[in-house]
């Protein structure tokens, strides 16, 4: 489990294709500082299991399965990414209850630059749709974010300083894609008041 606050921005260093998979090395000297093979570090809000960690790199292993339904195939060696390490008992919930399981993907259509703040638009699935309410929260890259409005097809969050300076959604443009997680939550109330 994660809280969707980023811990560090990484840098994908080498991608090394495996049998129906892909060895991912990701340089990030702060999360890889205490990471074990089996431990869980969210890349770009999708949790991968720790491999091997030397040096302030670590890598992880990512099935097709994962690359084709995440925004993860979009990868390239230099691509920024964040990164969160799993939650401890110890740890503060500053964000919402993130799984790092992708729902769908979506991307940036649109950034509105403003004194204090940045709108920043994303599509959104049609199934996703359901989810989502103004004030919620939802996962964009794994940043636990809040929901400024809702459209149809789309959503708009809000960005402050801090999220733009520590997170891809710093420099993401239009037309980049970005992995999407809505709120578990929703999923469960959805589940119990439809039996």
């Amino acid at each position: 489990m994660f809280t969707g606050i980023v811990e560090e921005l990484g840098t994908v260093s080498a991608i090394e294709p495996l049998h129906e998979a892909v060895r991912l090395s990701v340089q990030g000297p702060e999360v890889a500082s205490d990471a074990r093979p089996g431990d869980s570090i969210a890349v770009n809000g999708v949790c991968l299991t720790v491999v091997t960690n030397k040096r302030g790199v670590f890598t992880a292993d990512v099935m097709l399965q994962t690359l084709a339904h995440t925004a993860l195939g979009a990868l390239r060696v230099g691509s920024r990414v964040n990164l969160e390490r799993a939650v401890t008992p110890a740890t503060r919930l500053g964000g919402h209850i993130v799984q790092g399981h992708v729902d769908g993907t979506g991307e940036i259509l649109a950034r509105t630059p403003s004194e204090h703040w940045e709108y920043v638009d994303v599509s959104l699935p049609f199934e996703l749709n359901r989810y989502l309410v103004d004030k919620g929260s939802i996962t964009v890259d794994g940043i636990s974010l809040t929901v400024a409005e809702v459209g149809a097809e789309s959503f708009r969050v809000s960005l402050i300083p801090e999220t733009l300076a520590r997170t891809t959604l710093g420099f993401k443009q239009p037309g980049d894609p970005v992995n999407l997680e809505v709120d578990v939550i929703a999923k469960y109330v959805e589940k119990m008041v439809t039996r």
